[in-house]
């Protein structure tokens, strides 16, 4: 597997594992976790960073063995008990990842050495695992396994069972549910430890975690050869989770008509997202975006607004009276350029004659 795209290319794998909708009102807690079969490539052989509410509180990688606190708030909680049962179960999780890397692998025939005693080409194993705390104080827990960029196993709480997302996982599965101790130390987890320990971290950061930052929204038209589009970014908000819909004379559409686009990091701890709908020539301002996000105190909705005439035409003029100038401007260059261009040769050869 061709690794030169790096370390950000694999935070987007990660985050594409991620749940795409949450309650608006909810809370999360959860790790991502990454590894190479081949560390010296430049990528860690177990890396993990740990989010609250969307911010990293947490890292850990192989190579140091300790947990490293990424957030003001966990910063005075380095000696206390939460601190050291976290710094335990990242340990426990290094290890349960190499091996069930190592185990992956085993089931793809990829760990074949060679004689040379490597292995011939490098592969890449995900996991994201964590919990949510919704508004009425329940929980939901996910678990789920990516393998060389793609969806490769989910755990399933309720059933106690990994569900397969290709063929190539079915050995892994049919394996790992064998190991009923562990499917039920999973559950224990995800129901049971991981909220409570979301509500203490919840505590220590009461204040100190991010503020909301409200969502900037826009609608814009397109054309294109397949007709007329809408489109409705939402850009620059935090915490992550967001709901955007379409409304037609003021009432939702049916999902099934929208064409939503995952919601993105921006890279400075802000998201963005966007949905597009097609529409039909000449009913544009019959649709409006309606857009909720834990910044706003209200739903916000925003419509596209076509230019007047007027403003369109002193725009259109405006374009070309600078298309002109430009041009005129680029012409005049052109003109003084040759003009100095032959003074120059007149006065060099004049010279010459007078020598």
């Amino acid at each position: 597997m061709d690794l030169s795209a790096g370390l950000p290319v694999l935070l987007l794998l990660l985050w594409s594992l991620a749940p795409q909708a949450r309650s608006l009102r909810s809370h999360s807690l959860y790790y991502l976790f990454m590894g190479t079969s081949q560390p010296d490539l430049g990528l860690p052989l177990f890396e993990a960073m740990g989010y609250v509410d969307d911010q990293l509180f947490v890292s850990y990688n192989h190579e140091s063995r300790r947990a490293e606190p990424r957030a003001p708030w966990i910063l005075g909680q380095t000696s206390s008990q939460l601190w050291l049962q976290l710094s335990q179960s990242l340990k426990g999780w290094d290890h349960m990842f190499i091996v069930d890397f190592w185990n992956i692998m085993d089931n793809y025939n990829h760990s074949k050495v060679t004689k040379l005693g490597v292995v011939p080409e490098s592969h890449i194993l995900q996991v994201i695992l964590g919990c949510e705390v919704h508004g009425d104080n329940s929980t939901s827990g996910f678990w789920k396994y990516g393998y060389d960029g793609r969806d490769y196993l989910e755990f399933c709480p309720k059933t106690l069972d990994w569900r397969a997302a290709e063929p190539g996982a079915w050995a892994t599965k049919v394996e790992w549910e064998e190991h009923k101790v562990r499917a039920r130390q999973n559950k224990a987890y995800l129901e049971r430890d991981c909220p409570e320990q979301l509500k203490q971290f919840l505590e220590l950061g009461r204040g100190l975690l991010r503020q909301p930052v409200p969502p900037l929204v826009k609608v814009t038209h397109h054309w294109a050869s397949a007709g007329s589009s809408l489109r409705c970014q939402a850009l620059n908000f935090f915490p992550r989770n967001i709901t955007m819909r379409w409304l037609k004379d003021n009432q939702p559409l049916d999902a099934k008509e929208i064409n939503p686009k995952d919601v993105l990091p921006n890279g400075d701890g802000t998201y963005q997202g966007q949905v597009t709908l097609a529409v039909a020539p000449g009913n544009e301002t019959r649709f409006a975006c309606q857009v909720e996000h834990p910044g706003l105190v209200q739903p916000l909705t925003v419509s596209w607004e076509p230019l007047p005439p007027s403003r369109a035409m002193i725009i259109g003029i405006s374009s070309s009276v600078t298309v002109c100038v430009v041009f005129f401007v680029g012409i005049l260059f052109l003109i003084l350029r040759k003009r100095k261009a032959s003074e120059e040769t007149m006065g060099d050869y004049i010279l010459a004659e007078c020598g």
